[in-house]
């Protein structure tokens, strides 16, 4: 048998290579992928988790997609101001409030207005029949969120001044105790406790938002994060136009997904589903505008400590 000579040099360089090689390649296995971790509510966010869409769509860009369920919008960005999620969905109040107290916070998206979701209630048996009535009485709702600032503008639409208003300030529970007990006068709420409530208690809706405000729900990330992962996030709200669109169009079905979700009966799913708005877009500076103006009612109202600029959590890029 033939022997073939290799020089010592070219061996111990071909074996280092060999041993290089590897190494080479694992440390490219190692590189960290990206991440998208999602806050979300029992709501059009768990619907899309449950289509497994979205993972689709990110997997070819390498992004892992994780979700954490929360109660309320402000939990999501408190989770988000320790960096613990990056990206939810809330309502319009709690931004403000996270952004005055200096939460990195970006808004990324938005839904239609959805003014019909929101109402003024009154027992069926009472004798108050306009919004002018309510001067003085008592009136309940959760202080510092959307109804917050709906019963203020209504309020001022009606020729009623803010001292005019009797507030209870409860959160939903305990403000539906206190509606059925006959302690409070009037409530104002949303979806789908409003729901329930004309549904269970046969209350009456006195004035929804209709001509008053909008009422959007909005969808958050940080401005650190819109600023490497843009693509993730207009996927994602993509994908969320598109339950959105589906719903639009199958609300029967999707008032049967909620109600499963909310644990209520179909009817209040129903509903609720069928006076909503369907749309989900892109955030944009006039969007941004509308939410202007109820940071400006809130620190006139000392709600929020000093005046904040909306356009500061737009993050990059906001036509």
């Amino acid at each position: 048998m033939t022997r073939i000579s290799i020089p010592r040099r070219r061996l111990i360089q071909g074996a280092a290579a060999a041993i290089a090689l590897p190494a080479s390649f694992a440390g490219l296995a190692q590189a960290p992928a990206r991440q998208f971790r999602i806050g979300h509510q029992k709501g059009y966010l768990t619907l899309l988790k449950g289509r497994g869409t979205l993972e689709k769509r990110l997997a070819p860009l390498g992004v892992s997609v994780k979700w954490t369920e929360f109660t309320a919008g402000p939990v999501q960005l408190e989770a988000l101001n320790v960096g613990s999620i990056d990206f939810g969905d809330v309502g319009e109040a709690p931004p403000i409030f996270a952004q005055a107290a200096g939460a990195p916070l970006a808004y990324v998206g938005a839904t239609v207005p959805r003014p019909q979701s929101e109402a003024v209630l009154v027992p069926k048996g009472s004798a108050i029949k306009t919004v002018a009535e309510l001067k003085g009485k008592k009136i309940a709702l959760n202080k510092g969120s959307n109804v917050h600032y709906f019963i203020v503008k209504l309020f001022e639409k009606h020729g009623l001044a803010f001292a005019d208003l009797n507030l209870v300030y409860l959160p939903p529970a305990d403000a539906r105790a206190a509606f059925e007990k006959g302690s409070v006068d009037a409530w104002v709420i949303w979806d789908p406790f409003l729901a329930a409530a004309e549904k269970s208690l046969d209350a009456r809706v006195l004035a929804d938002a209709t001509g008053v405000v909008g009422n959007r729900a909005y969808y958050f990330s940080s401005l650190d994060y819109v600023a490497k992962n843009s693509d993730v996030l207009a996927i994602a709200i993509e994908e969320l136009n598109k339950v959105d669109v589906w719903g639009a169009a199958n609300k029967g079905d999707l008032a049967g997904e909620l109600a499963t979700l909310w644990g209520l009966p179909k009817p209040v799913a129903e509903l609720s589903v069928n006076r909503s708005a369907y749309g989900t877009a892109p955030i944009t500076k006039a969007i941004l505008a509308e939410q202007q103006k109820i940071a400006d009612t809130f620190f006139e109202l000392k709600l929020i400590p000093k005046k904040i600029n909306v356009l500061e959590a737009a993050g990059a890029g906001v036509a």
